[in-house]
């Protein structure tokens, strides 16, 4: 039976199949090195297997998913050279970022300092709301990047951190290491209030450094990288 090509209509299953794979990737239900069958995946989102294709073109273009010619598509697998690579990336853009948002000072303080609450409610859980915490953690840094003024700055880091770096790594934070996280980024709206570019440069490197020794520590400690599918 040949399928009809993707039509308006249609849309909304590309952007459902694109969403449901996407989510299934990062929340780590799908791991890294699985194949992943077309059949399968429209069968169990409910769709065709057009749909299913073009989210999937889609997943490659972000890094989650291979094409592997002859092969099919599998999860991404990311070693810790590669996380080296994109934690070394973000620690050079990010605090650049954050002093371009300083020299400004157009950012919204009481927006970041709202989000950041959320953020120390999710952390105290008895059970840390990791998915939340993750949620309202790129609230934060994509807010400091939009206030930089340098799109392309912005569209750069986007790009880096879209692989499954993004939801699992608070996964592997210990309490004290999240509590730790919200006092950089208290810090952090400090620094930006008193549009102070070298101290919010320098509480946004180490912010991420300490983020990427959390997760090498773990590593030490019997973690692999391979479950992130990877951050």
């Amino acid at each position: 039976m040949v399928e009809a090509n993707t039509t308006p209509s249609s849309g909304y299953s590309v952007e459902n199949a694109y969403q449901t794979i996407r989510e299934r990737i990062l929340s780590g239900d799908l791991q890294a090195g699985q194949w992943l069958r077309e059949s399968d995946l429209a069968q169990s989102i409910g769709v065709s297997r057009t749909p299913v294709r073009e989210a999937l073109r889609r997943l490659s273009a972000e890094g989650l998913v291979l094409h592997e010619r002859n092969r099919g598509v599998q999860v991404q697998s990311w070693s810790t050279k590669d996380l080296d690579e994109i934690f070394g990336l973000r620690s050079l853009l990010e605090p650049w970022g954050a002093s371009l948002a300083a020299n400004r000072g157009t950012i919204d303080l009481d927006y970041l300092t709202r989000i950041t609450d959320d953020m120390e409610i999710a952390t105290d859980q008895n059970k840390p709301d990791t998915v939340q915490l993750t949620e309202v953690n790129n609230l934060f840094h994509r807010a400091i990047l939009e206030a930089s003024g340098n799109d392309h700055l912005c569209s750069l880091v986007t790009s880096i951190i879209q692989v499954p770096l993004v939801r699992r790594t608070f996964a592997y934070y210990k309490p004290e290491s999240l509590r730790r996280s919200v006092a950089h980024h208290r810090e952090l709206i400090n620094a930006l209030r008193a549009r102070d570019a070298l101290w919010a440069e320098a509480t946004m490197r180490a912010h991420i450094h300490t983020g990427w020794a959390e997760i090498r520590n773990e590593g030490r400690s019997g973690f692999s990288v391979e479950c992130f599918g990877e951050i």
